[in-house]
């Protein structure tokens, strides 16, 4: 066995969460030291805490509670927090994942530090530098020693940046998970009953990015077309969007059926049994493909072309007509390729961390 090493991880959002889980779990049970920090970005049970305990996730060692504020704000005071864990701790590696200010404060504060990075979910480009998630896996990558991509066109972003040292293709964290949890989340979840929903008589929808919250013309369109609908369409509302649409009195039709957000095991099963999902998520759009359900991605661009040009799905923008046509015309193929791996990624970016080589 290799010499053990201490990590430290940096999480803060819901993704992150579901990403990390396998692989602190890979990496306590090989014998190394993993200091977990959650810096508070997404901070109440919703969004947080149900994820800690339906994953088996460790308590984290260190809780920033950042909370919400303006990107600037949010960045800072991570900088500062993390900067104090890597001081008392010394790690060898700092481990960050997906595209959050939670990723590239982890990794300045590294970099600073010449702490080596290791990136999960490396190479991922919209090519949109309007969002801010853009910025952060783009400074994130450049910043990082060891990049782990889940797609071939990840490892080829990355060359095109002149990025090709450290870089390994090892597939989707996401996948191992859901391959690990959905037989265990229908057994368990009882989010069907409890909301009175009949399997593939649904729709499922969920907007969170930036893009379409900030901007009210688009949020209005996309909740205009949810009305247009002639489905039931089931909407667990992100904070960051409820606020808006109560700021500026948003309301939609008595199709759409408004709920808070729900844990991973329950969203699993609102995906899997759903006709069809609308969604602005990057890993929901993967969870729709990998669970055979078509998906309308509410955005003109997606990091994982490979699910489109399948047929599975579809980018709608937010222009309602369009949206709508989609939803009801949408047909997807009847085969479905392998993508972005077979879920043994939790096991290939530990042997990687051990090695202590690009």
């Amino acid at each position: 066995m290799a010499s053990p090493l201490t990590i430290v991880t940096i999480v803060g959002a819901r993704p992150q969460f579901i990403k990390a889980a396998p692989i602190s779990k890979t990496l306590r049970n090989a014998g190394h030291r993993e200091l977990l920090v959650h810096t508070g970005q997404h901070y109440d049970y919703a969004m947080s805490d149900v994820f800690f305990d339906e994953l088996r996730m460790p308590e984290p060692d260190v809780k920033l509670s950042v909370g919400s504020g303006t990107h600037a704000e949010q960045t800072a005071a991570m900088l500062l927090g993390i900067e104090g864990v890597l001081t008392a701790n010394k790690p060898d590696r700092v481990l960050v994942y997906g595209d959050t200010n939670s990723t590239l404060a982890g990794s300045l504060a590294a970099s600073k530090m010449h702490v080596p990075i290791a990136h999960v979910e490396a190479g991922l480009r919209s090519f949109n530098r309007a969002m801010p998630e853009e910025i952060n896996r783009v400074l994130t990558d450049h910043l990082s020693t060891l990049l782990f991509c889940p797609s071939g066109t990840a490892v080829k972003n990355l060359a095109n940046e002149g990025i090709r040292a450290g870089v390994h293709l090892v597939g989707d964290i996401m996948q191992e998970v859901l391959l690990l949890t959905k037989d265990h989340a229908r057994i368990r979840s009882r989010i069907l009953d409890t909301l009175g929903l009949r399997e593939k008589h649904y729709l499922l929808a969920t907007v969170h990015r930036a893009e379409n919250t900030d901007d009210v013309r688009r949020l209005r369109q996309i909740l205009t077309a949810f009305s247009e609908i002639n489905e039931p369409v089931l909407f667990p509302v992100h904070p960051r969007t409820r606020k808006v649409m109560e700021e500026f009195g948003f309301a939609t039709g008595p199709n759409v059926r408004l709920i808070d957000p729900v844990g991973y095991l329950d969203m699993v099963v609102l995906e899997q049994s759903a006709r069809l999902i609308l969604t602005d998520s990057g890993g929901i759009q993967k969870e729709a493909y990998w669970l055979g359900v078509p998906c309308i991605t509410l955005r003109e661009e997606t990091e994982w072309i490979e699910t489109v040009e399948t047929g599975w799905n579809v980018l709608a923008g937010f222009e309602t007509a369009t949206i709508v046509n989609f939803a009801k015309s949408l047909l997807p193929p009847a085969s479905r390729p392998t993508l972005y791996g077979c879920g043994d990624v939790s096991t290939r970016c530990v042997l990687l961390l051990e090695s202590g080589v690009p």
